[in-house]
C-alpha cells in the first residue's frame, strides 16, 4: 500500500514507516548470519573464517546495489511527494535499466578478479579454496541482489515498508532451513551455504520485482512513459554515486582491515567474522532507518514541507536510541552466548576475540546511530557533498588507525578501537552539516 509521508504527525508517520524497515534489515542480515552460523557450527572454524573473508568482498557489490537503491528511492520519493507520477515511472524504468548494465559489468569484473582479491587480503592458504568457492557462487547471484534492492527502494519511495519486510521474513527464514539441509543433509560444505543464499535470494527478488511493477501499474498516468531518461539518470546518479562511494570505501577499508586481522591467525579471523556479523546487524539496522529518514525528508522536500524534516530528524533520533539500549545490553552482557551460536567453547581464542570486539564497540552505538540519522536527512535533501565529507572522514580514520593502533598495542584490540574513534569524529561533522542545512532551508 502506497503512503504519503507528507501528511500526519511526523513522529507517528516516521516510526510507522521505519519500524518495518528495521524488521526487514534484521531478516536481510539473517542471510549472512545464517551462512556464518551454519558454517561455524556444522563445518568448522576454517569454514567460518572462509565465509568471513568472502563476506568482506561481497560488501563491495552490496555497496553498488545499495547505492542504486538509495539513488532510485530518493528521486522516486521526491517525484511521488510532488505528485509527478509520469516522471516517477520514467525514473523507475531508468533505474532498472541502468542497474542491470552496472550489475553485468560488476559480475564480469568480480568473476575475473575474485581470487586476486582474496590473496590481497592475505587469506590463509587453508581457507582460500572455500573462500573462492563461496564468492564465485555469490557473484552469479548478483542480478538478484541488484534488482531486489531496486524493488525495495521503490516500495520505500511509495511509503510502503511492510511489503519488503514480508518478503524478507519469508526468504531469510527459508534460507536458514535450506542452509542446514544442504550442509547437514547433502554434505555440501561451504558450497551448500552459498547455494542456499543464491536460491532464496533469487525467489525473493523475482517476487518483489513482479509486485512492484504491478503496484506501479495501478498508479494512473497520461501518455507514454519513457523507457529511459538521461536527465533522470543524472539526478539518480547524483544521489547514488556518493552512496556507492561511501559503501565501497567501507568495503575496501574492511578488506584492508581484514588483511591486518588475518596476520593474527585463523582463530582471531574466525572470532572477528562472527562478531562483525553481530555488529553489522546493528549498523545496517541504523543505516536502514537512515534510509527511511531519507525517504521521509525527500517526500517532504518535494512537497515543500521543510518543518516536517526537522521533526523527522528528532523522531529518528528517538527511534534509534530506543534500539541502541537492547543491542548494547545484549552484546555487553550476553555477547559470549551470542557468539557461541557460531562456534564451540573449544574455540577459546576466537570466542575471546569476538567478546572483546563487542565490548569495545557496543557502548558507542548511541554515537554512530546519531550520525546515520543526520546522514539520512542530508541524503534526502540532496546535500551529498556534506554527506561524503563526514562519511569519508570517519572511514579514512578507521582504516589508518587500525594499522597504527594494532602496531602500538601489538594485538587486534588496537584495530577494534579504530571504530569508535572514527564514529565520534564523523558524528560531529554530520551534526554540524545537518544544522547548516537546516539554517539554509529557513532562509
Amino acid at each position: 500500500m502506497n503512503k504519503d509521508l507528507t501528511a500526519g504527525e511526523p513522529k507517528k508517520v516516521l516510526w510507522a514507516f521505519c519500524l518495518p524497515m528495521f524488521g526487514s534489515i534484521v531478516f536481510q542480515q539473517l542471510y549472512n548470519i545464517a551462512d556464518s552460523l551454519v558454517a561455524g557450527k556444522f563445518i568448522g572454524e576454517n569454514a567460518l573464517a572462509a565465509v568471513g573473508n568472502s563476506y568482506n568482498i561481497t560488501l563491495i557489490f552490496i555497496a553498488f546495489a545499495f547505492g542504486c537503491n538509495i539513488g532510485c528511492s530518493v528521486i522516486v520519493s521526491q517525484l511521488f511527494g510532488a505528485k509527478d507520477f509520469h516522471r516517477m515511472k520514467a525514473a523507475v524504468h531508468t533505474s532498472l535499466i541502468a542497474s542491470g548494465v552496472l550489475c553485468a559489468i560488476l559480475m564480469a569484473v568480480g568473476l575475473f578478479s575474485a581470487e586476486t582479491l582474496l590473496r590481497l587480503m592475505r587469506t590463509q592458504p587453508e581457507v582460500l579454496a572455500d573462500s573462492l568457492l563461496y564468492l564465485n557462487v555469490y557473484l552469479w547471484g548478483l542480478p538478484f541482489l541488484f534488482f531486489y534492492n531496486i524493488a525495495t527502494g521503490i516500495f520505500s519511495a511509495l511509503g510502503d515498508s511492510k511489503t519488503p519486510f514480508l518478503f524478507l521474513a519469508f526468504s531469510s527464514s527459508a534460507n536458514i532451513l535450506v542452509d542446514i539441509l544442504f550442509v547437514k543433509g547433502f554434505s555440501m560444505g561451504v558450497a551448500g551455504v552459498a547455494w542456499a543464499t543464491f536460491l532464496c535470494q533469487g525467489v525473493s527478488c523475482v517476487l518483489s520485482v513482479l509486485l512492484v511493477l504491478k503496484r506501479l501499474y495501478t498508479i494512473q498516468t497520461q501518455g507514454a512513459i519513457p523507457l529511459f531518461s538521461g536527465q533522470l539518470l543524472g539526478k539518480i546518479a547524483m544521489i547514488a554515486v556518493p552512496s556507492i562511494l561511501q559503501q565501497s570505501f567501507i568495503s575496501v577499508g574492511n578488506i584492508l582491515i581484514q588483511g591486518c586481522i588475518n596476520d593474527f591467525g585463523v582463530s582471531v579471523a574466525a572470532g572477528y567474522s562472527a562478531a562483525v556479523k553481530l555488529n553489522n546487524l546493528v549498523i545496517t539496522s541504523f543505516t536502514t532507518i537512515g534510509n527511511g529518514i531519507s525517504n521521509f525528508s525527500a517526500q517532504n522536500l518535494g512537497a515543500n514541507q521543510y518543518g516536517r524534516i526537522k521533526e523527522g530528524f528528532k523522531a529518528g533520533l528517538k527511534l534509534v536510541w530506543c534500539l541502541c539500549v537492547p543491542f548494547c545490553f545484549a552484546y555487553m552482557i550476553f555477547g559470549k552466548y551470542l557468539l557461541l551460536l557460531f562456534m564451540d567453547e573449544s574455540s577459546a581464542t576466537a570466542l575471546m576475540t569476538g567478546r572483546q570486539f563487542l565490548w569495545i564497540l557496543s557502548p558507542f552505538y548511541f554515537v554512530v546511530s546519531t550520525k546515520l540519522v543526520a546522514d539520512g536527512v542530508l541524503r534526502g535533501e540532496g546535500a551529498m557533498l556534506k554527506f561524503m565529507v563526514a562519511t569519508f572522514t570517519d572511514l579514512i580514520l578507521r582504516v589508518i588507525l587500525s594499522f597504527i593502533l594494532s602496531g602500538l598495542v601489538g594485538s587486534a584490540i588496537g584495530i577494534w578501537w579504530s571504530w569508535p574513534i572514527g564514529w565520534c569524529i564523523g558524528t560531529g561533522l554530520s551534526l554540524v552539516f545537518y544544522h547548516k542545512c537546516e539554517g539554509e532551508m529557513k532562509k
